[in-house]
């Protein structure tokens, strides 16, 4: 079992050492600013450029859907044009 002394010193270890973790980091230069500034851009771009790509294969899709479908209805609608003409011009 632990004595009230170790017990003590503990508490006091745990709180200096934590202590020394909640403060900021105040030696980090402008040329680390820079560098994290630049890091953070690099991956910016990198989710835009993912998010472009989505977007781009997204409306890719959509509109060979869309196109298809215009296809069918205009195929469809000159089937249904020749379709009238030859009953008109089919002699009784």
């Amino acid at each position: 079992m632990f004595t009230t002394k170790q017990v003590t010193a503990l508490l006091l270890a745990l709180g200096l050492s934590s202590v020394s973790f909640a403060l900021p980091q105040q030696d980090q230069s402008a040329k680390q600013d820079m560098k994290d500034a630049g890091q953070a851009t690099k991956q910016a771009a990198k989710d835009t450029g993912r998010a472009t790509k989505k977007a781009a294969k997204t409306t890719g899709h959509e509109v060979k859907k869309t196109t298809k479908k215009a296809t069918h209805k205009t195929a469809e609608k000159t089937k249904e044009g020749a379709q009238k003409v030859e009953d008109k011009t089919k002699p009784n």
